[in-house]
């Protein structure tokens, strides 16, 4: 299989995802505006959103996906198939212990995660009433993303791509048609949530079946397999955390800033998302299992160059994103979102907290493509020793900021701090001997600065000013951001074309 048709595949699919998912933020946006009812919603689904990363998508799958693809490659099917039920099994008892927790000590949570919130009551209240309806979808998702590292490990990829649009879907409906039933309406975003967790978990079942892996409830307390998960997952659960955590001081720190913040920065990083899904969580799903497949059966030379091929195609892909968002954030947002009770200064307040994130948005995306190299050797401890790192140096540069930039400067600190852990990654890929780069880095170097400088130029002159965008209406912003990015797609790629690179050269088979 080869890779790029892979991540094109996951690309495509992530691409149709965020889509719906604009489409139900500007829904969102229109129907609730930036405000009390909005600011409690993304807490409240933060919260297991957060946890979902924590204990599947992050914390397991780091720990399960090696170990899994180390059984597949060395040991038969039925082995495989006790390991997949085991710690399926194993999980599925922790996340309905933790369901039950976030249920019942919803009040404690909130005041702990949002804390400024407490000065006014009926907003957290509402946040309570919110995150007790979605903490069940912990359960349901975290189980998706078991079935995703099956999937993923069979090279199923399209499946695992396609279950957000479940979610968005979810989204758009309770918007759409549930909120004139609730009360207060914003109440069916909630619902929304924890039926697009048993939708997603029920899209995957087929599929699992088909290869033989659809999990049975089956416990075996001295399956060897099993605890070799569950140690790994105990630093991978601190390394996932450490992120989590940084993201929720960010979220207390914004709780004591003017109403909107949380929202404003909600409203930048759904933007942040695009290129980070399409790009570092599509190229971090088809690289950990062929890394894996490598580190168990000793091709510590393969294993270089599918990191090298994973940050060169990152580079050429990311750098200009970053650029491109930091200067068009007001036509995005405007276009976006400025409608109905979402205003001039909603979009300027966003604009400004996605300039911050964009200066980070190589070193998210990075980080996606480093920490496989280690996850995939089972090696977790390096990720977490430097997460530890990131995370202080995060909180310093939040004191730092939050008295000038308000809700910008924790977008900051958020970017920076990822370039931080990127960097720090890369130092110990290459002090170990993990990573050696292939030849050509500075000439790819030089040309992909050389496109990145022309498209930038083309962006400036194309956009015009700011204030023609608050301005605008609907059909003439959608019409003017298109002729906009595509001019600067078309510079981009014109360059790079004239300077020697194809799609061909980015080619790479997938290691069965």
């Amino acid at each position: 299989m080869n890779l790029l048709k892979s991540l094109a595949t996951i690309s495509g699919l992530t691409l149709v995802s965020r889509i719906l998912a604009f489409a139900r933020d500007v829904l969102i946006a229109r129907i609730f505006g930036a405000g009390m009812a909005t600011d409690a919603f993304f807490v409240a689904f933060k919260l297991p959103n957060l946890l979902r990363r924590m204990f599947a998508e992050g914390a397991f799958s780091q720990a399960f996906v090696p170990i899994f693809g180390e059984y597949k490659n060395r040991r038969g099917h039925d082995e495989t198939k006790l390991l997949v039920d085991h710690v399926t099994t194993m999980l599925a008892l922790i996340l309905f212990a933790v369901t039950v927790i976030g249920i019942i000590a919803a009040p404690i949570l909130v005041y702990i995660s949002a804390p400024g919130f407490l000065e006014d009551r009926p907003k957290f209240d509402l946040t309570v009433q919110m995150l007790r309806i979605t903490s069940p979808y912990i359960f349901f998702i975290s189980l998706v993303a078991v079935a995703a590292g099956i999937l993923n490990t069979y090279n199923k990829f399209w499946v695992p791509a396609f279950a957000p649009i479940l979610l968005n879907v979810c989204f758009i409906g309770g918007a759409l048609w549930l909120a004139p039933y609730c009360h207060p309406p914003v109440l069916a975003l909630a619902w929304a949530v924890f039926v697009a967790g048993i939708v997603q978990l029920a899209f995957q079942v087929p599929f699992l079946k088909k290869i033989g892996m659809l999990p049975s409830l089956r416990f075996n307390w001295h399956d060897e397999g099993m605890w070799r998960v569950i140690k790994q997952m105990g630093p991978a659960v601190f390394g996932v955390s450490i992120a989590q955590i940084s993201l929720i001081i960010n979220t207390i720190f914004a709780s004591f800033l003017v109403a909107g913040s949380v929202s404003w920065m909600y409203y930048a990083d759904r933007l942040m998302e695009f290129p980070t899904g399409i790009l570092g969580v599509a190229i971090s799903t088809i690289l950990l299992p062929s890394l894996s497949k490598c580190h168990a059966s000793g091709d510590t030379a393969e294993y270089s160059k599918l990191l090298d091929w994973g940050l060169r195609l990152t580079i050429m892909l990311a750098l200009p994103s970053a650029v491109a968002l930091g200067m068009i954030s007001v036509p995005l947002l405007s276009t976006f979102f400025q409608h109905g009770a979402f205003l001039e200064h909603d979009v300027r307040m966003s604009s400004q907290a996605l300039i911050g994130y964009s200066v980070g948005l190589l070193g998210l995306i990075l980080v996606k493509i480093l920490a496989p190299g280690f996850y995939a050797r089972q090696n977790i401890k390096t990720p977490v020793k430097i997460g530890i790192v990131t995370l202080i140096a995060t909180q310093v540069m939040n004191a730092l900021f939050i008295g000038q930039l308000a809700h910008a400067g924790l977008a900051l600190s958020i970017g920076l701090g990822a370039c931080l852990n990127s960097a720090i990654l890369f130092y110990f890929l290459r002090k170990q001997g993990i990573f050696q780069p292939e030849a050509g880095w500075l000439t790819f170097f030089t040309k992909v600065g050389l496109a990145v400088f022309a498209m930038a130029v083309t962006l400036w002159l194309v956009m015009g000013t700011e204030q023609s965008w608050l301005d605008g209406s609907g059909w003439t912003r959608i019409l003017r951001l298109t002729l906009l990015v595509s001019s600067g797609i078309v510079a981009y790629f014109s360059v790079l074309g004239a300077l020697g690179f194809r799609p061909k050269d980015f080619s790479k088979r997938a290691v069965n």
